[in-house]
């Protein structure tokens, strides 16, 4: 049996079309890979994945990803566990693709599936939002109108009339539920009017009205829709200011640094009262497979980074119509 060796690499996926946030516009979804290559007593190599995007939001870039991962390389090899990570390394992407990784070479190991050595719920078919990114309001309507048969759309708005696109979403999927994301683009001066606004559009949850920095805000705010916490959550310390400004709060294990550390925050959410949300960054289905064993907790599913792009990788997740279905071991897990 050969010592663990970790191989790091970067991909490049193309969206279909560009996927527009309040931040810009992407046309393709950058990862890295961590890869954990090992050889069993009987000749087999065992390789265990994790993919995580570098997201720019929080200073991550691709060759920063992949230059923390490689000082892990001897770690690795001396046997470094999921909870060792946690200290050994900062939340973040590069921590979730390693631990990712050591996850799923773990259940290869034992043949036990991940979410039963970590005491979760069997993952079943669930509901994930699938989202419309910033447009004009004609063809946020148009896009909805082909989405109108799913239960739960998710609408990317900015600053600009947040409330047009929403109005034009809610005519194109008259009976879909709906989740807006402002990505930190309202500000405290509006947003009264808008949270009114969208309950009457029948809007079941907002994500981050305010920028990180300045949701305190939030604090003198009754609002009619409840408020999700996205680039404002990260690990489980930031739980006790969450809980007085939001009702739920968006775990996404690029923030997390990880499946072990996104378990550790929705422990401690639920302990304050928060409801859960499981999301994404753009990316393929072996960076939703580990997110997919929170699904059963959540009161929002939002997974559907692979829909988006103009191919997944091989195996990958099935999507039927807004239902997720859960991962074969061939992905992960």
């Amino acid at each position: 049996m050969t010592k663990p060796r970790l191989i790091i690499r970067d991909e490049v996926w193309p969206i279909a079309g560009s996927f527009v946030i309040s931040r810009g516009a992407k046309t393709a979804a950058h990862v890295v890979l961590a890869e954990i290559h090992e050889t069993q007593a009987d000749g087999r190599t065992l390789i265990g994945r994790g993919e995580c995007v570098p997201y720019a939001r929080y200073d991550e870039t691709v060759e920063g990803v992949k230059a923390d991962l490689a000082a892990m390389t001897e770690a690795v090899a001396e046997g470094l566990t999921p909870t060792g990570l946690l200290s050994a390394m900062a939340a973040g992407a590069a921590r979730n693709a390693l631990d990712c990784a050591l996850l799923d070479l773990a259940a290869k190991r034992s043949g036990q599936p991940v979410w039963s050595t970590l005491g979760l719920t069997e993952p079943q078919p669930m509901v994930t939002a699938e989202t419309i990114s910033i447009g004009t309001p004609a063809e946020m309507e148009a896009k909805a109108k082909t989405l109108a048969d799913r239960p739960l759309l998710k609408i990317k708005v900015g600053a600009e009339d947040p409330l047009g696109r929403v109005a034009a979403v809610r005519r194109g999927a008259p009976d879909s539920r709906l989740i807006v994301d402002a990505n930190e683009a309202w500000s405290p001066r509006d947003l009264s009017d808008l949270l009114s606004a969208m309950a009457g559009l029948k809007v079941d949850l907002i994500e981050q009205p305010l920028p990180a920095g300045a949701d305190d805000a939030l604090a003198d705010i009754l609002s009619p829709v409840p408020l999700c916490a996205d680039e404002s959550a990260h690990v489980a310390g930031d739980v006790p200011r969450l809980a007085r400004l939001y009702s739920h709060i968006n775990i996404k294990l690029d923030k997390t640094g990880g499946l072990t550390g996104a378990i550790e925050l929705a422990d401690r959410a639920e302990a304050a009262g928060l409801g859960l949300m499981v999301g994404c960054m753009l990316a393929t289905s072996l960076a939703m497979a580990p997110a997919l064993l929170l699904g059963a907790r959540a009161a929002f599913v939002d997974l559907d980074g692979p829909v988006l792009l103009a191919r997944d990788r091989e195996p990958g997740l099935r999507f039927t119509a807004g239902i997720i279905h859960p991962p074969g071991s061939e992905l992960w897990g």
